[in-house]
């Protein structure tokens, strides 16, 4: 099974055997490889040799259920494939919504906007709206295994009434195709957890997102 089917699979509700294994599958692009933990099951994608990565695995002195997460594990995977990683995340998704979104929002065309550049190092086909009088940004693009992801950013001074909220909701009207809408948040990041929960995405696991180096 290629991760795509994993990912279109647990978007609809249908998640790997919780049985304590791993799963490896090859990278979607030569871009992204990471590590996605689901309940008691984990899926590796790198096109490292699975006899290499289960025995970094087996290694790991550490509950085997929280191996692929833990930090020697993934310093171990970043040192054999010289990649970069930011923070492990907590992965949601969301169905799309019919119609246009609640909240006025312009489409940003400029590609040296800051927003633009950041998005388009994790993401293909970005596009990025923002509220004509400021406030805050909604950005959309192709990521891991072509699925659509949000991301939003809230101005400090709009912040603390819903912004957040509105922005990631307004993303499951912006979807195209019908497809579902993933986002990843910093699991430190409880604000933005709040805010894409209130919004309609559902947790379904943890995602430690390994880039190639530029």
């Amino acid at each position: 099974m290629e991760l795509a089917e994993i990912l279109d699979a647990a978007a609809a509700g249908r998640f790997p055997t919780p049985d304590g294994t791993t799963t490896v599958v090859p990278q979607p692009s030569p871009r992204d490889a990471g590590v996605l933990a689901f309940t008691a099951h984990s899926v590796i994608f790198t096109d490292e040799d699975p006899d290499w990565v289960r025995s970094a695995l087996a290694a790991i002195d550490c509950d085997s259920l929280a191996a692929t997460m833990n930090p020697r594990f993934l310093a171990a995977l970043l040192d054999r494939t010289g990649r970069s990683h930011d923070t492990t995340d907590l992965l949601t998704v969301a169905d799309p919504l019919p119609g246009g979104p609640a909240l006025e929002l312009r489409e940003i065309e400029d590609p040296d906007h800051p927003r633009v550049r950041r998005a388009r190092v994790r993401r293909d086909g970005v596009r990025v709206w923002a509220m004509p009088a400021g406030g805050g940004v909604l950005v959309l693009g192709r990521g891991v295994a072509g699925r659509w992801e949000t991301a939003v950013e809230v101005d400090e001074a709009a912040r603390h009434r819903g912004l957040g909220k509105e922005l990631a909701r307004a993303a499951r009207h912006l979807v195209p195709d019908g497809a579902p809408v993933w986002s990843q948040q910093s699991t430190g990041n409880s604000r933005s957890i709040r805010a894409f929960q209130a919004a309609g995405y559902r947790p379904v696991g943890a995602e430690a997102l390994m880039l190639a180096r530029r």
